[in-house]
């Protein structure tokens, strides 16, 4: 199974300090290795400006190979999910009136498009263009980070 991260995730990183949790980094490199775990640019770039802790920041910097430029395929994708008004939400005024960086249609459609699943901590929310609604209505699987140790059988 490919698991794509959201940046969310990747900044709940933050709380797992590699001195104090090796294992967890372990864990985390060999699912890398295997190309278990991927993401998009788009990721890279919002982990750029919003994650805080440096080691974050550095292990995706030496990590790069796993944040993935949209395909064909995924941009006709995301020209039919923004062909839904509704679901151009999913892109926030600030975020087009800044120009700040927005995964999440990138996030969708590389899943959907890959058969993967995607990794947020973001909930379902009646009548939202949130990840999880967006993957419900295009039957894309959607979990947690503590549902992905699960299914990976993750234990510190």
């Amino acid at each position: 199974m490919i698991y794509l991260f959201d940046t969310v995730v990747f900044r709940m990183f933050g709380n797992y300090f590699p001195d104090r949790f090796p294992s967890f980094w372990d864990n985390l490199e060999k699912s890398v290795n295997n190309m278990e775990i991927i993401s998009v640019k788009e990721v890279m770039n919002e982990i750029d400006i919003q994650a805080t802790k440096q080691f974050v920041k550095r292990w995706v910097s030496e990590h790069k190979k796993i944040f993935f430029s949209p395909t064909n395929e995924e941009i006709s994708f995301i020209r039919e999910l923004f062909n839904i008004s509704h679901f151009r939400q999913i892109v926030g005024i600030k975020q087009r009136l800044q120009g700040f960086p927005v995964a999440d249609p990138y996030l969708i459609a590389s899943a959907k498009i890959k058969g993967g699943c995607i990794v947020t901590e973001e909930k379902e929310k009646k009548n939202a263009a949130k990840i999880p609604n967006l993957c419900k209505h295009y039957s894309v699987d959607c979990i947690d980070l503590e549902e992905f140790m699960k299914r990976n059988n993750w234990k510190f």
